[in-house]
């Protein structure tokens, strides 16, 4: 029976988090960080103030953790158009447009993009980016000079000049732009770095 009680609080613990972090993100999305205010975090996932600060100390810890929810969805994406069966060359090219594809979902290149660096500072960005969108970039990068595809360079500063690439890219196809002619211009830089 305690066992039965214990994951039912689990559950509604997960589930208070998840009404938090939606209720959060849609407020961010509609009046900006400087703007949202927790009782209203708090009114729109309709839980208590102490429910609240159980799961986030503050509001830049909420806003940290909708990031990180949006980063992982993102790598997901890009995971699962990249399957390890594609050589390493098709597979940059996939993910990058399953990155832009990504990042078309409502509010999520402002939130990341723009929203992100300013909140929390460019370093814990580039720290949640490290570990979820350029870590597939990194990866497939490492996996094309490790095939011989592209020239061998410095990892860390290909991937993140690729990587802010693809951001300028990814705002640009929110403000109207199309992935195809977004990806037009990644693929030529991608490709130009063959051998």
């Amino acid at each position: 029976m305690q066992e039965k009680s214990r994951r039912t609080n689990r559950q509604r613990s997960e589930a208070t988090r998840k009404a938090l972090l939606e209720a959060a993100r849609e407020l961010f999305l509609e009046k900006g960080f400087a703007a949202t205010g927790t009782p209203e975090i708090v009114a729109r996932a309709q839980v208590t103030r102490g429910a609240l600060y159980h799961h986030f100390d503050d509001k830049a810890a909420i806003f940290t953790a909708v990031i990180e929810q949006e980063a992982k969805a993102i790598a997901e994406a890009i995971e699962a158009a990249t399957p390890p069966s594609l050589p390493p060359l098709e597979a940059l090219l996939a993910g990058g447009k399953a990155y832009l594809q990504a990042m078309q979902d409502k509010g999520r290149a402002r939130l990341v993009l723009l929203e992100g660096p300013t909140v929390l500072g460019r370093g814990r960005l580039e720290e949640i980016d490290a570990q979820n969108g350029n870590r597939t970039l990194a990866e497939g990068l490492q996996a094309a000079m490790d095939a011989g595809l592209i020239r061998k360079l410095p990892l860390g500063p290909l991937t993140a000049q690729l990587g802010a690439g693809f951001d300028q890219a990814a705002l640009a196809v929110e403000s109207g732009g199309s992935i195809d002619e977004q990806m037009e211009v990644l693929e030529a830089l991608i490709t130009g770095l063959r051998k």
